[in-house]
């Protein structure tokens, strides 16, 4: 009945025939918002909103707006307690309820999914380290556009910065400053801010108009020469017997441009030799088809399957989880290139910039390398264009190239 419910110009309401006082508003603009309608001890009566149609099911409005009856019964008045509860939230509680909301999968994130658990994981660090150090006491119906400047000035300039054990044998948590630092966080906060105003607890957001610094993106490339050291570092770990998840896990990351996690969690079930690509069932921008060069798979067919693990590196130490030490493998092989600020990310921006330089398209280079842009659905393709295939190979037989040049 709500589905099929046909806007008009006007808002209307549709009342529930089982549950009295139950009802939902239909918007003009095919919104559907759940409400409860009651009167309080005083014979005040009170409209009370529940959740937006899509959010919730139109049973859970209907268990909630129960609820609500329950407490009416009580002598309570949900309304007035809601609206006093959301008076004096704190951005603490905010965040909390936030992230709370997120876990609920009611916080969308890029492309309009759900916020995948790695970047939850993000948020509640950003929160803890900086949020709630700088603003967490303060009111929500407080904040300013001044207060949010503040905050991004305080954040670039490290005054959240940190660096203090965790208790665990060898632990530590660093927290770092900086624009870039700034800018993300301040993003974060004004999501955050948006999800105050769509629950009722402020009218606009504050951090709407501040401005925030550049995020700068991380442009550090390999040239062909320090790809060369990258080739010789490998080579001569390998003759000292580094273990082989990490010999082929930082490979695999300078061969395909794949991101570290996708590399360390990547299935021998993702793995199409035939139609020489990764069928990745979970990456940051979602189900992807990554073109990989035949060098790749060359590769791949040299790693040794561990019985009952789906994982291409598995666990150092047995079973059937991934290797889970793949950075700390990375930073291994870096420090024997003796090269500075090279990361998986550099390593990433370094295929697309080989791409580049063999004059290849932007929508080409993002299709290789998975982003939301150009991204291709493993849901759809079974056959990869050829463009993109003999893109993969160029693009691969050139980075073994330079990695092949070591000493010359």
């Amino acid at each position: 009945m709500v589905d099929a419910a046909v806007p008009r110009e006007r808002q209307f309401t549709l009342w529930c025939s089982e549950l009295p006082g139950f009802g939902v508003y239909i918007h003009p603009t095919g919104r559907r918002t759940y409400f409860v309608d009651y009167r309080n001890a005083d014979g005040v009566r009170r409209r009370m909103t529940i959740g937006r149609h899509g959010k919730i099911t139109t049973e859970e409005a209907r268990r909630l707006a129960i609820a609500t009856m329950g407490e009416t019964v009580r002598g309570e008045d949900p309304a007035l307690e809601r609206a006093t509860r959301r008076s004096s939230l704190t951005v603490s509680e905010l965040c909390d309820n936030y992230i709370a909301a997120a876990e609920r999968g009611l916080i969308m994130g890029k492309r309009g999914r759900a916020k995948k658990a790695t970047t939850l994981y993000v948020d509640r660090g950003r929160i803890a380290a900086h949020v709630k150090p700088l603003l967490g006491k303060k009111l929500v119906r407080d904040v300013s556009k001044a207060d949010i400047a503040k905050f991004i000035r305080d954040v670039a300039a490290g005054k959240t910065a940190a660096d203090r054990k965790t208790g665990k044998a060898r632990s530590r948590i660093i927290v770092e400053g900086g624009a870039g630092t700034a800018a993300r966080t301040a993003g974060l906060l004004g999501g955050i801010l948006s999800y105050a105003v769509s629950d009722g607890v402020i009218d606009t957001n504050p951090a709407t108009g501040v401005k925030r610094p550049a995020d700068k993106r991380r442009e550090r490339r390999l040239t062909p020469a320090e790809y060369g050291k990258l080739g010789e570092a490998l080579r001569q770990a390998a003759s000292e017997t580094e273990i082989e998840q990490v010999l082929a896990g930082v490979n695999l990351l300078a061969l395909t441009g794949c991101r570290i996690g996708e590399i360390a969690k990547l299935k021998w079930s993702e793995v199409d030799e035939a139609g020489q690509c990764l069928r990745l069932e979970d990456t940051k921008e979602g189900a992807s088809v990554r073109p990989a060069g035949r060098a790749v798979f060359d590769l791949l067919a040299t790693i040794t399957r561990r019985p009952g693990c789906p994982y291409v590196l598995p666990a150092a130490r047995g079973g059937s989880e991934f290797y889970g030490a793949l950075p700390a493998g990375l930073a291994r092989i870096v420090k024997r290139t003796g090269l500075s600020s090279v990361t998986a990310h550099t390593l990433r921006h370094s295929y697309a910039s080989t791409a580049g330089d063999l004059g290849f398209s932007e929508s080409t280079i993002a299709a290789l390398l998975g982003h939301a842009a150009g991204t291709v659905t493993s849901r759809y393709v079974h056959h990869l264009d050829s463009v993109l295939v003999a893109a993969a190979d160029r693009v691969t037989d050139a980075i073994l190239a330079h990695m092949a040049r070591a000493g010359e």
